[in-house]
């Protein structure tokens, strides 16, 4: 059973570091400790996890969906271990978290109620906006970040999930001006756009090796609210580019239809964000791991 895990938390590391050499880094180990032991876990597994080149590596199919199941185990045994230190000091006190008003509504808080449920001491004070805000200048104790994180100075990080962006339109609009098959078929189709501060987010879909590719969409109708893109898409006024939780639901229900499932898919990854200190009081380690151990299935 211990073999099981051989090699799983380097293949992690190097997921998330963003290549062999960060992740051999992180572990104090050279890049050539790191590329045998994911070379060792690619034989027994007999598939191949990463495109390697001479420069970068790049998670294959089935590397990507490994690499998020072995995310998920490794968040619940963190979170095993966060809850026997919990039983034996318990958590308490007030914790100030800021995060995204959807993703907060719909991911984020749902998780963390739980702790209030577990923890009768713990008190915690949510705040759902779309800015980025100061943590230490204004009052917080955790922030939920999607997307890069432009600036960590000062802060400490940890990432949570990663959310697979969908490109997705309803069955009436789709019978009526046809299914796009690649990235190209976009051109000419009426889409709804996610616009915040005067900009359109362009359409991003991933390549084996090189720059995404891009597609700007053209859009008459422009919203800064996912979920009211999302409920636009349904009324077939055009095809959307969203995060999948935010359309998951509408897509098993058929209200909505992906398009272009054969395309890799665009991932922004969560992260958990928190001022630099000595010592992580325990009330915010316990968020942080339950949010590593729950956020992931909300992306499905």
């Amino acid at each position: 059973m211990s073999d099981s895990f051989a090699g799983i938390a380097e293949f992690v590391d190097a997921v998330e570091a963003g290549g062999f050499a960060a992740a051999a880094q992180r572990r104090n180990l050279s890049r050539s400790a790191i590329g045998k032991t994911i070379a060792k876990l690619e034989r027994r597994l007999a598939v191949r996890l990463f495109h390697r080149t001479t420069r970068t590596q790049s998670l294959t199919e089935e590397g990507q969906a490994f690499y998020e199941r072995c995310r998920r185990a490794l968040s619940e045994v963190q979170l095993a271990e966060a809850m026997l230190e919990s039983g034996k000091r318990e958590v308490t006190g007030r914790l100030r978290i800021s995060m995204a008003s959807l993703f907060g509504r719909r991911c984020a808080a749902p998780v963390l109620v739980e702790l209030v449920q577990r923890h009768p001491q713990l008190e915690l004070d949510f705040s759902f906006g779309d800015r980025v805000v100061d943590l230490i200048e204004d009052g917080f104790d955790l922030a939920i970040r999607n997307g890069p994180l432009k600036d960590s100075a000062g802060l400490t990080t940890r990432y949570l999930a990663r959310q697979p962006m969908t490109v997705c339109g309803s069955p009436a609009y789709l019978a009526a001006h046809g299914q796009p098959r690649t990235v190209a078929d976009l051109d000419g189709h009426a889409c709804i756009a996610y616009m915040r501060s005067g900009f359109v987010r362009t359409w991003l879909f991933p390549q084996a090796a090189g720059a995404p590719i891009e597609f700007i969409p053209d859009a008459r109708l422009r919203f800064d609210d996912l979920d009211v893109i999302a409920e636009y898409a349904v009324a077939g006024m055009g095809l959307v580019w969203l995060p999948h939780w935010v359309v998951g639901d509408r897509i098993r229900s058929g209200a909505l239809v992906e398009v272009l499932p054969a395309m890799p898919r665009l991932h922004f990854d969560v992260h958990a964000v928190w001022p630099q200190t000595p010592h992580l009081p325990l009330k915010t380690r316990a968020a942080i791991d339950l949010l590593a151990a729950r956020l992931p299935r909300f992306m499905e």
